[in-house]
C-alpha cells in the first residue's frame, strides 16, 4: 500500500488512467445529495474579488462602452486574449499540468502555465490539485464543485466557499515539479501582468482613453467571460447532457460547451478516459484543445501525447 501512495494514485481502470486512492479511502465515502451538509464558511478574500469583477464586468463595461465606445483594438485584443488565456487553461492547467497527456519543454510549459494565470483561476498548482480530487471524489461531498448540490453551487458558489476538503494527496507530484511550482510562486504578478498587458497595448495606441477601454474590455470583461466560460464545465457538463461512454457518474458530453472552451465539453469522454489528450475523440469534434497539442507535436514541442479512448482500452490489471 505505500508503494500505492507514492506512485502518485494511479491505477488502471478499463484502457483509462484514473486516480486511485490512499489506503485510507479505498472505500469511497457516501455520497451527499440532500439535507444535513455541514455549512462552509465564506472565502471573504475571494468573494470580495470575484464581486468586484463581475461587478466591473457586468455594470462598468457596458457604461464604459455606451458613454464612449470600444475601438477595434479593444475588441481584438479581448478575443486575442480569451482565446491565449482559454487555451492557457485548458491545454495548460488540464491536459498537462492536471492530467499529463502529454509533455514538453519546460520553456513551453511556462508559457502555457503564464497564459492560463491570465485566467484568474488560481495556480496551476491548486488548480490542477482540486481538479484531480474532482475525478477522485466526482459527485461526492469531497468534489470541490459538486454538481449534486445544484447549478449555482457547481457553476461559482464553490469558489466564493472556503472547502474544508482541500488537499493535494491526489496529485503529489504537481510539487515535484519546477515549472509548476515557479508560476505558483509568480501567480499573483502573473495576474496582474494579464491585465496590464492591454491597458499597456491601449495606452500605446491612443493614450489613456482607449487604455481604460483595453483594460476594461480585454482585461476584466475577458476574465469574466473565461472564467463563466470554465465554470460551465463544472455546471453543465455534469447536468445536461449526453452520456454516450459511462454512467457511472453525472459528466456529460455537451457539444455547445465545447465551442466556448475549446474542447473542453466532451466531459463524459473525459471522464471515462482523462489522461487522452482529447476530450473530443471523433475527427469531426470541435476540440482546438486537442489541435494546439498535436500542432505543437508536428513542431516537435510537444511528445508522448497520451491516446486511451475505446480503440486504446487495456484490460485492468487483476
Amino acid at each position: 500500500m505505500k508503494q500505492q501512495n507514492e506512485s502518485a494514485f494511479w491505477i488502471m481502470n478499463t484502457g483509462a488512467v484514473w486516480p486511485a486512492a490512499v489506503e485510507e479511502d479505498i472505500v469511497p465515502g457516501p455520497e451527499v445529495r440532500g439535507e444535513g451538509r455541514p455549512p462552509r464558511a465564506v472565502d471573504v478574500p475571494t468573494a470580495i474579488l470575484f464581486t468586484l469583477v463581475n461587478l466591473t464586468a457586468l455594470v462598468a463595461v457596458p457604461l464604459f462602452g455606451y458613454v464612449y465606445g470600444y475601438t477595434w483594438l479593444d475588441w481584438a485584443l479581448c478575443g486575442s486574449l480569451y482565446v491565449v488565456s482559454g487555451l492557457g487553461i485548458t491545454v495548460g492547467y488540464h491536459r498537462l499540468a492536471a492530467h499529463g497527456s502529454f509533455h514538453c519543454p519546460d520553456w513551453v510549459k511556462a508559457a502555457l502555465l503564464v497564459a492560463g494565470g491570465w485566467a484568474l483561476e488560481n495556480s496551476a498548482l491548486k488548480w490542477a490539485a482540486d481538479h484531480m480530487r474532482h475525478h477522485a471524489r466526482v459527485d461526492q461531498e469531497e468534489d470541490p464543485y459538486n454538481a449534486m448540490r445544484g447549478f449555482w453551487y457547481s457553476h461559482c458558489g464553490w469558489v466564493m466557499l472556503k472547502d474544508p476538503h482541500r488537499t493535494e494527496r491526489y496529485a503529489p507530484w504537481l510539487r515535484k515539479d519546477r515549472v509548476i511550482m515557479w508560476q505558483h510562486r509568480w501567480y499573483v504578478p502573473i495576474v496582474l501582468s494579464g491585465l496590464a498587458l492591454p491597458a499597456l497595448v491601449g495606452y500605446l495606441a491612443g493614450g489613456p482613453l482607449q487604455a481604460a477601454g483595453c483594460f476594461l474590455l480585454a482585461g476584466v470583461a475577458r476574465v469574466f467571460l473565461v472564467l463563466n466560460s470554465t465554470f460551465c464545465i463544472n455546471s453543465v457538463c455534469h447536468l445536461w447532457g449526453r452520456q454516450p461512454y459511462s454512467t457511472a457518474n453525472s459528466s456529460r458530453d455537451n457539444w455547445w460547451v465545447s465551442l466556448i472552451t475549446f474542447g473542453e465539453g466532451y466531459h463524459n469522454y473525459h471522464h471515462a478516459f482523462p489522461r487522452d489528450y482529447r476530450n473530443g475523440s471523433k475527427w469531426y469534434n470541435v476540440d482546438p484543445s486537442k489541435w494546439v497539442i498535436y500542432s505543437l507535436a508536428l513542431l516537435g514541442l510537444s511528445r508522448n501525447l497520451v491516446r486511451s479512448g475505446p480503440r486504446h482500452m487495456r484490460q485492468p490489471v487483476a
